[in-house]
């Protein structure tokens, strides 16, 4: 197994604002066929230090994780939407 983790924080960080960045990411869900499972997260504790949101999604192995990078779906609804709405990311990505 793979696993793909990123951390998002938003320029705008209230409720709403977090809520549509999660939607947005989530519209993966379903509609990419080398991804197996996603998760994604809302920061409760909301430090200075915390990011908004996680993101965790697996893959079979790292080759299927770069085919979902360029999916049509991840790049065109996800990205292009979300890139505008981001301060910052960070990623980890192992296997195992």
């Amino acid at each position: 197994m793979f696993t793909h983790v990123v951390f998002f924080k938003l320029k705008n960080r209230s409720k709403e604002n977090i809520e549509k960045a999660k939607e947005i990411i989530m519209r993966v869900e379903g509609k990419v066929p080398t991804l197996k499972s996603i998760k994604v997260g809302v920061d409760v504790v909301r430090s200075a230090r915390s990011y908004d949101l996680a993101l965790i999604a697996t893959f079979d192995s790292l080759e299927d994780m770069d085919e979902y990078q360029v999916h049509p779906v991840h790049v065109d609804e996800v990205l292009a939407n979300l890139r505008p709405m981001l301060e910052s990311t960070a990623a980890v990505d192992f296997e195992g």
